[in-house]
């Protein structure tokens, strides 16, 4: 498919997204007049008029991750379901699984009669009969996330960095010289030119993966979900929006869809179609342009957004808090029992909504249909940020400093030792650390929920700090002087003995299922550099719990889920050639 954009100064995005019931779109595919997309959890839609109108074709309630097209064919790979084969554009679909071991399916390629499958774990599968059978052929107890083929080169994104064979996947050499980030989540070719989409960027190969670059040079949102190749022009999916460069990546210009996670490509004609956490955007021309969606929002001046199940919530300066139920269409007011409409935060724990506002804390115990004031103890009312860690919630306030609540806001405590400025912005959680952004002293730092607090301000030379957000090693810092970041304290990893096990393992998680700490011990037969990170089911990594060198022995380490959604994850230890991968299942 060749496309041609003019005029990217101009470009414009519109949602097509009409019928789309899914709108989690994680893939997409076209075969003639058809435009496919599959999305997590509501199965396949098709389109015949460039997205204007959606139908759902099958495989209801299934986790699609990829899409592949061969002449007739259209294959389908899921999540626990393996690979699936329609020949009539989606009308029907089969199981196509014999000899697929690992049935997590990530990524789907085509090359002639040749159709590859990558897996979770189970490696590359190769198919020469449309999936009736399938053969392994190597990568095994890889996390295979892309898979690209150039000419007779096959090349495979994985966790580990960028794998190439040149004979269908018989043998297998890494080429991840100089990729300095190796969770490549994407992979696209442009004549000789060989792209990586990874958690640290974009990087070219000119030499068939023997040598890599970093081409990130105006990329403001480094963390690449996706690629397309449209003539000149390279796009970047990222969880910042559209960037693009028509440089093969030596320089990015921001074209759209700002602040969106963009997580697939497809090029058809003079279209591009970007699939989104939200939903499916259409652009005939570079688009930088965005269509509002504020109807029934009366007070757009939007201060925070908080996310419950399916509904979306909006605080606003002076006209209090809003509810759209459809991602945004339409939006309706939910004042009721809220005396004070200058609505600065949001935090969410269970079935609980709390509201931070120039009033004091509100609660609503029923997605807004009523509020109530949670004040016992607060002698700052003036909240601006707010956060859940387990069960203690904390407020952050504008001269008052940090409180903490331990029974849903019927009281609160200050948590102030240590914090030598109280003007406090932002918090934010990771593990059972606590952070405080503060207006004028910069960012502290709590290990013990609020109970004292540590300045962490080396080389901060800004400490006017309006925002904080977590990675899974570092904090970043919004201030009034750009963007700063730090590593994250290290997890404490405990010891458990010094006698040397027989073998290398990895043990599961206890309790399990859990909320929200569990446990996890490993093994180490000889003294190495461990690394063993948390991911979930997309593959994004949440959480690097150990990476250092670990002498002979048992230990254990403790994971806090306090900041993530419910549902599966993956914990993945890596040492001295031993890998181990096990399930844990977190329920708020």
């Amino acid at each position: 498919m060749v496309a041609s954009f003019d005029q990217p100064t101009t470009a414009s995005w519109t949602a097509v997204s009409n019928g789309l019931m899914n709108t989690n779109v994680s893939s997409l595919a076209v075969s003639g007049m058809n435009l496919f997309a599959g999305t997590y959890g509501g199965g396949v839609f098709r389109s015949t008029n460039n997205g204007t109108i959606w139908t759902a074709v099958g495989l209801t309630n299934t986790y699609v991750s990829s899409l592949a097209v061969s002449g007739t064919n259209l294959f389908a790979g899921t999540y626990y379901g393996g690979v699936f084969l329609s020949t009539n554009n989606g009308t029907s679909w089969t199981a196509v699984n014999n000899g697929l071991t690992s049935t997590e399916v990530y990524s789907l390629a085509v090359s002639g009669t040749n159709l590859f499958a990558g897996t979770y774990i189970g490696g590359v599968f190769l198919s020469t009969n449309n999936g009736t059978s399938w053969t392994g052929v190597g990568l095994t107890n890889t996390y295979v996330k892309s898979l690209l083929i150039s000419g007779t080169n096959l090349f495979a994104g994985t966790d580990g960095g960028v794998f190439l064979s040149t004979n269908n996947g018989t043998n297998w050499t890494a080429v991840s010289n100089g990729l300095t980030n190796t969770d490549v989540q994407s992979l696209a070719v442009s004549g000789t030119n060989l792209f990586a989409g990874t958690n640290g960027g974009v990087f070219l190969s000119a030499n068939n993966g023997t040598s890599w670059t970093a081409v990130n040079n105006g990329l403001r949102s480094t963390q690449v979900f996706s690629l397309a190749v449209s003539g000149t022009n390279l796009f970047a999916g990222t969880e910042g929006g559209v960037f693009l460069s028509t440089n093969n990546g030596t320089s990015w210009t921001e074209v759209g869809l700002t602040n969106t996670y963009v997580k697939s490509f497809v090029v058809s004609g003079t279209n591009l179609f970007a699939g989104t956490y939200s939903s499916v955007f259409l652009s005939t021309n570079n688009g930088t342009s965005w269509t509002a969606v504020n109807t029934g929002l009366t007070s757009t001046n939007v201060w925070s957004l908080a996310v419950s199940g399916t509904d979306l919530f909006a605080g606003t300066n002076g006209g209090g808090i809003f509810l759209s139920t459809n991602n945004g269409t339409s939006w309706t007011a939910i004042n009721n029992g809220l005396t004070n409409t200058q609505v600065w935060s949001f935090a969410v724990s269970g079935p609980n909504l709390f509201a931070g506002t120039s009033a004091g804390i509100f609660l609503s115990t029923n997605n807004g249909t009523g509020w109530a004031a949670v004040n016992n103890g607060l002698t700052s009312t003036y909240v601006l940020s707010l956060a859940v860690s387990g069960t203690n919630l904390f407020a952050g306030t504008w001269g008052g400093g940090v409180f903490r609540s331990t029974n849903n806001g019927t009281n609160w405590t200050a948590v102030n030792n240590g914090l030598t400025s109280t003007y406090v912005y932002s918090l934010a959680v990771s593990g059972t650390n606590l952070f405080a952004g503060t207006y004028g002293g910069g960012v502290f730092l709590s290990t013990n929920n609020g109970t004292s607090w540590t300045a962490v301000n080396n080389s901060l030379t800004n400490p006017y700090v309006q925002s904080l957000a977590v990675s899974s090693t570092n904090l970043f810092a919004g201030t009034s002087g750009g963007v700063w970041r730090r590593p994250l304290p290290e997890m404490s990893v405990q010891s458990l003995s010094t006698d040397v096990p027989e073998q290398f393992s990895l043990e599961q998680n206890y309790p399990n299922p859990f909320n929200p700490k569990t446990i996890i011990n490993y093994q180490l037969r000889i003294t190495n550099l461990v690394k063993l990170t948390v991911y979930d089911v997309l593959g994004h990594e949440v959480s690097t719990l150990v990476n250092e060198k670990q002498s002979a022995g048992t230990y254990q380490v403790e994971f806090d889920g306090s900041g993530l959604s419910s549902g599966v994850y993956f914990y993945k230890i890596v040492t001295n050639g031993f890998t181990d991968v096990k399930r844990m299942m977190l329920l708020k």
